[in-house]
């Protein structure tokens, strides 16, 4: 009866050559998946926002406006062209951005409205907003999800690699009107640029 051979792994051989190697050097080579994420995958901070609690404001102070943080991961779409879309709705009322996403034929659009419907209706539930409508689109912007390397065959028995593109889309909505923007003129623009070229600060140099 033959005796089985158990071949051990790279990094147990060569624990076993040079002694005591620290784990981060071994860990790259025990990785059995080649699986690349991002770090918005372990990043919930974002949600967490929302249990964040205020001291009681007095009797003189404004009445603070809810603020409503929601997000999608891992949607199976380009976080570029998300981000148009995000951008498109971003500085509006409620209404006007599902207005908008409802007469866009793209498919982030109707993610997006799915998301805005669900931040607004935790808004009325769960954060005491007493007007669904009277909420507007402060932050809205896409991240970058998790990208699969898969082959894509060619003729002649070649191949090349392709991706399988994910995003995240994050919104925070605010009660209340949103606030006034000044529209400035192309000169104003130019302007506060070179002001920002001038104040910047360059390091390594004379």
């Amino acid at each position: 009866m033959a005796a089985s051979v158990v071949t051990p792994s790279g990094a147990t051989l060569l624990s076993r050559l040079f002694g005591q190697i620290p784990a981060r050097f071994l860990a790259p080579l025990s990785q059995t998946s080649c699986l690349h994420t991002s770090t918005a995958l372990s990043n919930k901070n974002w949600e967490k926002k929302n249990r964040i609690l205020y001291p009681p404001q007095e009797k003189d102070e404004p009445r603070r406006p809810a603020e409503v943080f929601h997000c999608r991961r891992q949607i199976k779409y380009s976080k570029d062209k998300m981000w148009y879309l995000a951008k498109l709705i971003r500085g509006m009322t409620i209404d006007q951005a599902l207005a908008q996403l409802e007469f866009n034929d793209k498919k982030g659009a109707k993610i997006i409205k799915e998301v805005l419907l669900e931040a607004q209706e935790m808004a009325v539930k769960n954060h005491n907003v007493e007007y669904k409508s009277n909420l507007y689109v402060a932050e809205s912007f896409s991240g970058k999800g998790q990208y699969l390397k898969r082959i894509r065959y060619h003729g002649r028995g070649m191949f090349g690699i392709m991706d399988k593109v994910y995003c995240h889309y994050f919104v925070k909505l605010v009660e209340g009107a949103p606030p006034v923007v000044e529209q400035g003129t192309p000169f104003d623009q130019a302007k506060e640029y070179v002001q920002e070229l001038k104040n910047r600060t360059i390091i390594h140099s004379l």
